[in-house]
């Protein structure tokens, strides 16, 4: 697998999969995303269909592009899951990804797929808070169950990287000082979540900006004295909070209110709007047009996500104002390849 320039964490979800099934080539090319299975919710009448499903589209917009695939929430190592993960991660560009923390079961079946297919393996860390020292030895002993010849990839996964935690760069070299001496590791990256858990509490009148927190924690790694900052790869949750992940993919209830985002340099622009009977799509456009009037606003022919924007801002009638899952889509197409064009630039 070619070294990614971008690691966007993604959920397997339709909005998800047509984010990255419309980037353009050259962002999807430098985009090696880390998909991550969401909790199956007791409202899906047939769990294992939905699995097949939802992975099937992933491999269709992955286009023999490698990606790595993780199952957090979901005891994939057991019946009838086992086939269909060992599948995914033997016969397709999905690139397993162990755990420390999870069950030896899982690790072990993650492990003999990587060797199986010879790709390589994820090895996702998540430090929500503070590094504990445990984890180095664990991930010491899921290294040696794998073995050598096996390429392994550091996935460091800070999670939620809020205002409320200034630290957090201080938290990912603690980590990194433990974690990266211990293999000869193809890929180190920093994953974090800058986008705010509630977004109702920096929104004044349906309008709010937000500090990507994330970006500035990776940025002051790379900055670090430390002999591997240089080579840290950016991973992101994109324009979703950190914590929609572990929201199932059924059962949960429709919101009254969408929410139009947009990435900058340095933040998040949210617009949000009543959506309640599907009649407000005057308030859609006008949350659109609000977005493209700012001064952080790329024009259509950066992205289908920012050409989105300005058609949404700019047509009369109803049609053309989407829903959540093209809310969704759209932030995350202009979010991506503004974070490409970004490390492009000089981030790399």
């Amino acid at each position: 697998m070619p070294g990614p320039l971008y690691i966007p964490v993604l959920p397997v979800r339709a909005h998800a999969a047509s984010a990255f099934g419309k980037l353009d080539a050259e962002t999807a090319d430098r985009t090696v995303p880390l998909w991550t299975l969401p909790e199956i919710g007791g409202g899906a009448r047939q769990p294992a269909d939905t699995v097949k499903k939802a992975l099937r589209r992933i491999v269709r917009v992955q286009q023999r592009r490698a990606a790595w695939l993780d199952t957090p929430f979901t005891a994939l190592d057991h019946d009838p899951y086992e086939e269909l993960l060992r599948y995914c991660w033997s016969a397709t560009p999905l690139l397993p990804v162990a755990d420390p923390a999870r069950p030896r079961s899982h690790q072990a079946l993650a492990a003999e797929c990587a060797a199986a297919a010879g790709g390589g393996l994820g090895v996702r860390i998540r430090v929500p808070g503070a590094f504990r020292d445990e984890l180095t030895a664990h991930t010491q002993d899921l290294l040696v169950r794998v073995g050598v010849g096996v390429p392994v990839d550091l996935l460091l996964d800070l999670q939620a990287v809020l205002p409320a935690r200034p630290d957090a760069a201080k938290e990912a070299i603690r980590a990194l000082d433990e974690l990266v001496p211990l293999a000869a590791w193809r890929t180190v990256a920093l994953l974090s979540g800058g986008f705010p858990d509630e977004a109702g509490r920096v929104l004044d009148r349906g309008r709010g900006v937000a500090a990507r927190t994330d970006w500035h924690t990776w940025c002051e790694l790379r900055t670090s004295e430390r002999s591997y900052a240089r080579s840290v790869r950016y991973g992101d949750y994109g324009t979703l909070a950190a914590r929609n992940l572990t929201r199932p993919v059924e059962g949960s209830e429709r919101s009254r209110y969408g929410l139009l985002r947009y990435t900058t340099e340095r933040a998040f622009l949210l617009a949000s709007f009543l959506v309640e009977g599907r009649g407000e799509t005057g308030a859609t456009r006008a949350a659109a047009r609000w977005v493209t009037e700012s001064s952080g606003y790329r024009g259509t022919r950066t992205s289908e996500g920012d050409r989105w924007y300005a058609e949404c801002a700019l047509t009369t009638g109803a049609a053309g104002t989407g829903n959540p899952t093209t809310w969704n889509t759209m932030g995350n197409i202009q979010h991506m390849t503004f974070v490409v064009q970004s490390l492009s630039r000089g981030g790399r």
